[in-house]
């Protein structure tokens, strides 16, 4: 699938003398190969790739300061690269220029356990935060599936698996290090729990998607490891009996930690490529915080509304091993799923709303579905009323691409009418900036263009992407 590409006169190349200022930082940090820029103008997206230039590996926020300068000076875009998780084409180089990978800035900066923070730099991802704190009692919740990089996940306003219970990457950023448009090191918010000093500058970078700056360096919240955590598996007669089990456990405010739908598309799929043996029917995937006591408590009044609904006893994941081999499955849903349909491309959609209108969306959108004839699958982080609904596409087959792209809107639309939003957690990117106009409406989005326009006048900042060039 074409990514959509602005008018020639839009691209901006590299001068001779910048390439070689860059150059002569950089070294061998700075490439040029084929290679490597086809690399960085892709994400998991199903768009074709849109290379940049070139790409410089930065190991610092000076690094990164000094490259936002250079692009600032010659009006050259910088488009900011993690691990190229993205889903929604924010790391494609629409107008030309510089990929600037953070992907080497991998340290900790410093643990304060005694205060439940820990600062990163931008490059360190999830699993990486979580491996260094786990010798101290503690970890970091947010969970997209991917082994995302920490900049990225605040960058795009991430959350993921543990949402339900501990929130979202805007709920769990403290503070951050940001290289602004004209290559300034700014920082923002501190490792204090709460602040009222002065607009919040660290939510207008997070969700930003790269258009405002470069984030180098994150302080997050992080949480004791709960003294018991149990998972369980439930299957149902349909997907609605689960997402109403779903609906009530959540209107009940049972703390439960995690709430994963998989339809038996999905199942399918994971059963293949893990090698489990999980019944192939709709089913809920679910964790459990807290004291041996309340998992105990928290799971009797599930495993009740679930019988409610037809849901089977639970079947319980009783080790860690298991437990890390069901979420394992889960997180590698989107890579199994492309193994159903050799040579697919899987174009993946995410909306939310709020949880008593969930039913209605899942299930209008599993009829259209349905009666498109193009195989599908469905994942979702429904105790926050959150689902992706997934096509697998022929990339060589237009009518495909273009009922795949007409099913998508009929799912976005319907989300913006139960009061919900055209993406949870996958962003704007390239694919919904359309959305976003009619989610937010003109005065709003016109309000962003006056930030954008303020903070980034060059408009360098991965342009193209959230508003239309």
């Amino acid at each position: 699938m074409n990514a959509p590409t602005p008018e020639h006169h839009l691209l901006r190349p590299i001068p001779a003398d910048m390439l070689a200022a860059l150059r002569a930082r950089f070294g061998e940090r700075c490439s040029t190969a084929a290679a490597v820029r086809e690399q960085h103008g892709r994400g998991e997206s199903v768009y074709d790739a849109a290379p940049p230039e070139a790409v410089v590996f930065c190991e610092s926020t000076a690094d990164v300061a000094f490259l936002v300068g250079l692009c600032h000076q010659h009006a050259v875009p910088v488009i900011p690269f993690g691990v190229g998780s993205s889903l929604e084409g924010h790391l494609l180089a629409v107008q030309g220029g510089v990929s600037a990978d953070v992907s080497r800035m991998n340290h900790v900066v410093q643990v304060n356990a005694e205060d439940l923070t820990v600062t990163v730099q931008a490059g360190v991802t999830r699993e990486q935060v979580n491996r260094e704190i786990k010798d101290l009692g503690l970890f970091f919740p947010i969970d997209p599936g991917a082994n995302a990089s920490l900049g990225g996940m605040a960058a795009t306003r991430a959350s993921g698996t543990n949402a339900v219970r501990y929130g979202t990457m805007r709920d769990n950023v403290l503070g951050l290090t940001v290289v602004t448009a004209s290559g300034e090191v700014i920082h923002t918010g501190s490792r204090a729990k709460k602040s009222a000093a002065g607009y919040d500058l660290t939510r207008l970078m997070i969700g930003s998607e790269g258009t405002l700056g470069v984030i180098t360096e994150i302080t997050l919240k992080l949480y004791p490891l709960p003294e018991a955590v149990s998972a369980a598996i439930c299957h149902f007669p349909s997907i609605d009996a689960a997402v109403q089990t779903t609906i009530l456990l959540i209107q009940m405010g049972v703390p439960i930690a995690r709430c994963e739908l998989l339809d038996g598309h999905a199942i399918r799929a994971v059963n293949r490529h893990s090698k489990l043996g999980l019944r192939e029917a709709p089913m809920l995937l679910m964790e459990f915080h807290g004291s041996a006591a309340s998992v105990q408590e928290q799971a009797e009044t599930v495993q009740a509304l679930a019988r409610d609904h037809g849901g089977e006893d639970f079947q319980w994941a009783k080790t860690p091993e298991e437990r890390t081999r069901l979420w394992a499955a889960r997180h590698q849903a989107y890579f199994a799923a492309l193994q159903l349909r050799p040579g697919c491309r899987c174009q993946s959609s995410d909306t939310c709303v709020p949880i008593s209108r969930l039913a209605e969306s899942i299930n209008d959108s599993i009829a259209e579905a349905e009666a498109s004839g193009i195989p599908y699958w469905i994942v979702g982080h429904v105790g926050d009323g959150n689902f992706h609904l997934s096509y697998l596409m022929d990339p060589n087959d237009p009518q495909e691409i273009a009922e795949v792209e007409r099913l998508n809107v009929l799912m976005v639309q319907r989300a913006l009418r139960l009061g919900g939003t055209c993406t949870g957690e996958h962003g704007i990117g390239l694919h919904k900036m359309g959305y976003l106009l009619e989610e937010a409406g003109a005065g709003a989005v016109a309000m962003m263009r006056s930030i954008k326009q303020a903070l980034d006048p060059k408009n360098i900042m991965n342009p193209g992407k959230v508003f239309a060039a």
